[in-house]
């Protein structure tokens, strides 16, 4: 394959990357590798192996390090590469960076000296799971990955209870099963939902039912591979005052009143206020 050699401009090159079938990679993002003066990767070996898939050489170029661990001294070397006239390919080990991967702190740093930014855009997990969802896509919300506390988990959960949108997640293939059952447990089994898991990949599967069947299908399940979840937007429901003394009664078992309060309000749709309220008169009658 025929690359473009031509000189980049000194700047940061966000360098989006396949999340699984090394064809996906776009002509431009290759034509940016090809090209600029230094390449800096969350993970060295995938970068290079690319590379090597796709015959773009190195020709003395280095391949630096820079990943969520690398600290303010990586940040102002590449920083100082830029401003000294080089240009900077950025590339995570799959997908787009910043997406729930690294590159934030070294995108506000390189803005914030006044030097050049730009993005060769590509795959993404995210909007590949949505095109295959079968769910809303004119409105969604990029959650990522949820707290590995159960507690904090299902309080997150809750506090996304009436988002109109369509939700998506990244999850740990180790935890999708305990995951799923937070969701179905604080927004209600008939919520429409997916699990996507190797996405683009030789063994990509796409499993779509509400949370209460997903749940019971992944709780014992073990799990490989990259996994996105997504949950159909909230539907409205009517609510009486004795569903949610019977629902606070049981999470404050293992809560605060105030957690309780709000994954109880998250997981009927209710107003915090109103079901906070409810809560301390039932503290004061116990």
């Amino acid at each position: 394959m025929n690359f473009e050699h031509k000189p980049l401009s000194a700047g940061l090159y966000f360098v989006a990357t396949p999340i699984g079938a090394a064809r996906d990679i776009t002509l431009r993002s290759l034509d940016i590798l090809a090209s600029a003066d230094l390449i800096a990767a969350e993970d060295t070996r995938t970068a290079r192996k690319l590379m090597e898939i796709h015959g773009v050489g190195l020709n003395g170029r280095k391949v630096v390090a820079f990943h969520d661990h690398s600290g303010d001294g990586a940040v102002a070397r590449l920083v100082r590469d830029i401003q000294g006239g080089k240009s900077v390919a950025y590339v995570s080990e799959a997908g787009t960076p910043l997406v729930a991967d690294p590159g934030f702190e070294l995108g506000r740093a390189v803005i914030a000296e006044g030097l050049t930014v730009t993005s060769a855009p590509g795959a993404s997990a995210v909007l590949a799971a949505l095109t295959v969802s079968g769910l809303p896509t004119d409105r969604f919300a990029f959650v990522g990955f949820l707290p590995a506390s159960k507690q904090q988990r299902e309080t997150e959960i809750a506090g996304l209870r009436d988002v109109p949108f369509t939700l998506v997640f990244y999850e740990s293939p180790k935890r999708v099963g305990e995951m799923l059952g937070n969701l179905r447990d604080v927004l209600g089994g008939d919520r429409e939902a997916v699990v996507c898991r190797e996405l683009t990949k030789k063994f990509e599967e796409v499993v779509r039912g509400d949370l209460a069947a997903l749940a019971d299908q992944f709780a014992d399940r073990q799990v490989k591979g990259e996994v996105v979840v997504l949950v159909g937007r909230a539907g409205a429901r009517a609510v009486d005052d004795q569903d949610v003394s019977v629902a606070l009664r049981e999470a404050m078992k293992t809560m605060r009143v105030k957690d309780a309060a709000t994954v109880v309000a998250g997981a009927l749709g209710l107003p915090r206020r109103q079901v906070y309220q409810i809560a301390l008169t039932l503290g004061d009658e116990e």
